[in-house]
């Protein structure tokens, strides 16, 4: 059993706990929060045996193997590195860190200490993701890769009355690039690699987060073009476009479904069968990556979060977004 420990007392710990246990090797072994009061209420929630309200304790404990970090953007490289630097394998939610160079001494500290160190970018590891890499020869010469994630969030609501919750705070390391741009971006970085180059654009709020924008990226004989919004909805799909087809993708945070309209009019679904929760998948690698004393996804790889925060980087850099994480 792969002993795992959670920081984060959040919606989304909870669901990767609940995907989780659905693998074999998972055990949950201890919660982390703050205060014992929180730590003690999550804890009774999702059934952990263990509290932690200190991260060294639980760094130096020998009843942790691993631990899934989704605390604030901004806090997630001091965090995971500290707990690798004790040998813990760490499954980091998305975005990895608040810049590269965070991302940088995450890998490095990782590889120093012969850890697992994954982004949980659920997106790219999910079947019918898996399904687009397989059939994406299909299209032909690729020409243009285009990726949307707009949804309005209800914490604007109260942005807009005048208290800045998480979501909103730069001092965070949030905002919509952060939150749901990268989104768009790593399962690009996956199928096509790294841009020549970046240009970017955003609506930037009086927080100093960007509430939503568009970034245009050069890839030679392509180009890619990306949406997000926390401050709007929409609800159209993303598409790879091809010289001999297009590859409609229903959600490109969460694909579920995907087709390939040919040219000469013919339809091919190439949805793969998902029969557990999204992120049920990356728990499955991540422990799979353990268990094989494997050190990095080949997918979720340390290369693909490297270049993915690199090109966040250029877009907050061309937009004006400045995180307080980007002084230190």
């Amino acid at each position: 059993m792969i002993r795992f420990a959670t920081i984060g007392t959040n919606w989304i710990t909870e669901a990767f706990i609940g995907a989780a246990r659905l693998v074999d090797s998972f055990e949950l072994a201890a919660v982390y929060s703050r205060t014992e009061e929180t730590a003690k209420q999550f804890a009774d929630k999702v059934g952990a045996p263990r509290t932690f309200t200190d991260l060294q304790k639980l760094a130096e404990s020998d009843g942790i193997d691993a631990v899934y970090i989704a605390s604030p953007n901004a806090l997630h490289a001091e965090q995971a590195i500290w707990l690798m630097n004790h040998g813990k394998h760490v499954l980091c939610e998305k975005p990895l860190a608040s810049n590269a160079k965070e991302v940088k001494a995450m890998i490095e500290a990782a590889n120093r200490n012969g850890v697992v160190l994954m982004e949980a970018m659920k997106a790219t590891l999910l079947p019918t993701f898996r399904s687009i890499r397989e059939h994406l020869p299909k299209l032909g010469r690729i020409r243009r890769y285009v990726a949307n994630y707009c949804q309005y969030s209800s914490r604007y609501d109260a942005y807009k009355q005048g208290t800045v919750l998480n979501a909103f705070n730069p001092a965070l390391s949030n905002g919509a690039l952060m939150d749901l741009g990268v989104y768009c971006l790593y399962p690009m970085v996956v199928l096509f690699g790294q841009p020549r180059s970046v240009k970017a654009q955003s609506v930037k709020l009086e927080s100093g987060v960007d509430g939503e924008g568009s970034i245009v990226l050069d890839y030679g004989d392509m180009d890619a073009v990306v949406f997000y919004s926390k401050i709007t909805n929409s609800h159209l799909p993303s598409e790879i476009q091809g010289e001999d087809g297009n590859m409609i993708i229903d959600a490109i945070h969460t694909p579920a479904k995907a087709e390939i309209r040919y040219r000469d009019g013919r339809v091919e679904d190439i949805t793969a069968p998902q029969d557990k929760p999204p992120m049920y998948y990356e728990a499955q690698e991540f422990i799979r990556l353990i268990e094989n004393g494997e050190h990095e996804s080949a997918i979720n790889s340390h290369r693909h979060s490297l270049w993915t925060m690199e090109i966040m980087d250029e877009a907050r850099k061309q937009t004006g977004i400045v995180f307080p994480a980007d002084e230190r």
